[in-house]
Formats: C-alpha cells, structure tokens, sequence
C-alpha cells in the first residue's frame, strides 16, 4: 500500500511539472522573440566552470555568438561546445528539461520560469537522487529581446 502510493504521488507530481512546463513553454511560443541574448549559468561537476556564466545571441533559432565571462568567444572547437550548444536556445533549454522529465525515474527537477515569457529562469536536475555529482543546475538571466 505504501509504495503504491509513493509511485502515484511521483506520477501525479511529474504530470504537474510536464503541464506546468508546457505551459511555460507555451508563453514563450506565444511571444515569438527569434533575436534574443542572455547569459547562461551551467552548474555541475565540470571542467568548465570558469567560463560561466555565458553571453549567447541566438536568432532565428541558432546560436549566433557564444562569449565566455572573460569575453572570448566560445568556438565550435571548444571541447565545451556541443554541451553548451545543447543549453544555447531557449527551447533547447525547454527540450532538455522536457527530456529530463520523461525520463527522471529517481530523479528530482525543479524548475522556476520568468513570470511575462516563459522562459525557464532556474532549473536543478539531480538525475538520480542517490546518486553524487550527477546533478546540474542552469540559471538565465540578464534577458534581452533584440531588434
């Protein structure tokens, strides 16, 4: 009885969090901002923390300019890239959260959006709860919608 609950608590919960999460994501739709910039915190148990947080330019859909903290652009070439490409747009962003709670079996998310646009501002993914450094967490901000 007991673990049966558990498990309907943990279906209720994710279904909650995946509406509440297209919804959000909806907003953002709904707004159709395609030339943005933004700066991305990536936190985990990285080699690459001393790049953050990063200034991207995203338009149309693409990552147009990827700029470390110390202003040097972030090459395709950066062993870091494809990582951060992954986090580069605002729906990439929503896509790996999206992913992250289909398949979050033991895992926890938590999840914070901009209240007018949608866009996800905080999210902590802990993969699995038991286990050590697999969490990663991801901040927006500085936001700025562009001619």
């Amino acid at each position: 009885m007991k673990k049966t609950l558990i498990v309907l608590l943990t279906l209720i919960l994710t279904a909650c969090s995946a509406d509440e999460l297209s919804r959000n994501r909806q907003i953002w739709e709904d707004a159709d901002i395609s030339h943005y910039r933004f700066q991305l915190r990536i936190s985990c148990f990285c080699s690459f923390m001393e790049q953050m947080p990063l200034t991207v330019e995203v338009r149309d859909g693409e990552v147009v300019a990827m700029t470390a903290n110390d202003g040097t652009l972030v090459a395709a070439d950066d062993l870091s890239y494809k990582f951060f490409d992954r986090l580069g747009t605002i729906d990439r962003l929503f896509a790996e959260l999206e992913r992250a709670l289909k398949e979050r079996g033991r895992g926890d998310i938590n999840i914070t959006y901009d209240a007018s646009l949608g866009y996800p501002v905080k999210a902590s993914i802990d993969y699995i709860k038991q286990a050590v450094d697999d969490e990663l967490y991801i901040e927006i901000s500085g936001f700025e919608a562009l001619p």
